[in-house]
């Protein structure tokens, strides 16, 4: 596909009027101010509309699209304890798949190419993305609340399986990665033989950390004063490269521990807001040089995946939070936080950058309209004025998923009625 006449944003997030970029499999071959002259097919004209890489959401529970409402104004764990375990202690492998439908609709609608999801009945989450074209990374998170060795946990088996099956497939649309759920829902024996397993296989880690105050504060005094970094870092969980989700309530040693051990934290503004967790302090992890990106968490405690939304929630959460400084997080440093980062945590090296040679992971928004004019300095439009429903194609691999409305590799109706019935299956049983 040839984007004609299109305005971009390139590499470094500066505005670049009339250009024309060029996409040759699933790659971006040329990228200049003049028609190339190679033929790249069916050509997309780009007047009034605005190219730019997609987004890579690094913290989320896809198939919770069927508890979207579900649990609504509580604390975190009375929303975990009294409506979420519950209700997940029901599911099965059908709801899943239909609900990670959902939500790969809702992600490509909103502009997301990737996802570092965290849940369970993974063959049917992949299934799902290699079916819808998009790239993921998916965990089946490990929880323990006994004394069962690691390899004795359902949870275990399920992921070796599906690493097995599943890992790198899709030319590498689909990485499948380890998971502990959190300190909090484990013990030190299934932490340390999760990290050899994982450096066994050389894959990457995803687990919440530091969600809240009383889990930091209750990690503490279960072992010895060690914060859950402390904790995590100790028995070997980020000799991997690994997706820290959350990390609101770092202190002390914290952040140079991440940084010294290249951990990527993942920040869920709006879902940290809406359970009352607090809000991280992305400015010094950002001067310590920590990799930041950015997650929705799940629509049950979001309620959305509207990620334009989200960035600019990461955005004004810091400002908000800095006692008086509005430059804490400039609108390059989110857009950047919600792509390139993104794609680096989830070990994708060649995406997340509108630069020829990287993958062709992009989406086109619709900058006419009254909310995005007038144009004073187009980066900031995007981060503060811009609408989810500005998002009018997504591309994943050089393959439109998504155009004006349209979801081209899943059947949307069939979609919605499928989740809606096992949703309905599941509250019977409750």
């Amino acid at each position: 596909m040839l984007f004609q006449d299109i305005t971009i944003l390139d590499e470094r997030f500066c505005r670049r009027d009339h250009m024309y970029v060029g996409v040759l499999g699933e790659t971006i071959d040329y990228i200049g101010d003049k028609a190339p002259e190679k033929d790249y097919g069916q050509v997309y004209e780009g007047a009034g509309k605005l190219l730019m890489p997609g987004f890579f959401n690094i913290h989320a529970h896809s198939p919770m699209t069927l508890l979207r409402g579900y649990g609504e104004n509580m604390a975190l764990q009375d929303w975990l304890n009294q409506r979420i375990f519950p209700f997940e202690a029901k599911l099965d492998a059908e709801a899943v798949y239909w609900g990670m439908k959902l939500a790969l609709a809702e992600s490509l609608q909103y502009g997301i190419v990737s996802t570092s999801d965290m849940y369970y009945f993974n063959e049917q989450m992949a299934k799902a993305v290699l079916e819808s074209g998009a790239k993921a990374n998916i965990s089946c998170s490990v929880t323990c609340f006994d004394g069962s060795d690691l390899w004795d946990l359902p949870a275990y088996g399920e992921g070796k399986d599906v690493y097995r099956r599943y890992h790198n497939a899709g030319d590498d649309r689909l990485k499948i990665d380890m998971s502990l759920h959190a300190e909090y829902t484990s013990n030190e024996k299934i932490v340390r033989q999760l990290a050899e397993h994982t450096k066994e296989l050389n894959v990457r880690m995803h687990v919440h950390v530091s969600e809240t105050k009383d889990e930091v504060e209750a990690c503490k005094q279960r072992h010895g004063g060690k914060t859950p970094v402390e904790y995590l870092e100790g028995l070997g969980l980020f000799d991997q490269p690994a997706i820290a989700a959350h990390c609101v309530w770092l202190a002390g040693d914290d952040f140079d521990i991440l940084k010294e051990r290249d951990v990527s934290v993942a920040s869920c503004p709006i879902s940290n807001a809406k359970l009352a967790s607090g809000v991280a302090d992305i400015p010094q992890m950002l001067q310590k040089g920590i990799r930041v990106g950015i997650g929705t968490d799940s629509v049950s405690s979001n309620n959305s995946l509207n990620f334009i939304e989200e960035i600019k929630a990461f955005a004004l959460a810091s400002k908000a939070a800095s006692f008086g400084d509005p430059t804490a997080i400039s609108p390059a440093q989110a857009l950047t936080c919600a792509t390139y980062n993104g794609a680096l945590a989830q070990g994708r090296n060649d995406c997340g950058k509108l630069m020829e040679g990287f993958r062709a992971d992009l989406i086109v928004l619709d900058i006419n309209r009254p909310h995005m004019r007038p144009v004073h300095e187009l980066v900031n439009n995007v981060v503060y004025s811009a609408c989810g429903s500005d998002v009018v194609l997504t591309m994943v691999d050089g393959q439109v998923l998504y155009r004006d409305g349209e979801f081209l590799t899943i059947d949307i109706e069939e979609t919605i009625a499928k989740t809606e019935e096992s949703v309905r299956r599941i509250l019977a049983r409750l």
